[in-house]
């Protein structure tokens, strides 16, 4: 794979991560996840993990996309390490995160962060 290729796939998974989080919150009816969202029905514990999981991966994207940009030219085997383990561990992350394994999902947030910083030093 390709740091592009990583890249994109970021952005499919942090899109799939929010449409999940939308259609476990409206409890999968579309009128109410295609509405307005006034009056939303109660959110499961489950719910409320996907949505905070894909807010933290809105969050994390966009320091992948920047670092992806800021070492583009510079040690690419290991900017391409740093993609493929940064996106290994979210891809991990998400149903860890779901399920409510506090540290485990810690842990696996600490190996994408590891990957964000192989990305960066990079561009050393």
């Amino acid at each position: 794979m390709t740091i592009s290729t990583l890249t994109l796939a970021a952005a499919v998974l942090t899109w799939l991560m929010i449409i999940s989080a939308s259609m476990l919150r409206s409890r999968g009816d579309l009128r109410v996840a295609t509405g307005n969202r006034d009056h939303l029905p109660p959110a499961s514990p489950v719910a409320d993990r996907a949505d905070r999981a894909a807010k933290n991966m809105i969050e994390n994207l966009v320091l992948f996309v920047t670092l992806v940009v800021a070492v583009s030219g510079h040690n690419p085997a290991r900017a391409l390490l740093g993609a493929q383990v940064f996106l290994a561990a979210r891809l991990v992350y998400w149903p860890i995160y779901l399920a409510g394994i506090p540290v485990l999902r810690t842990a696996v947030w600490a190996v994408s962060i590891v990957g964000l910083g192989l990305l960066a030093s990079a561009g050393l």
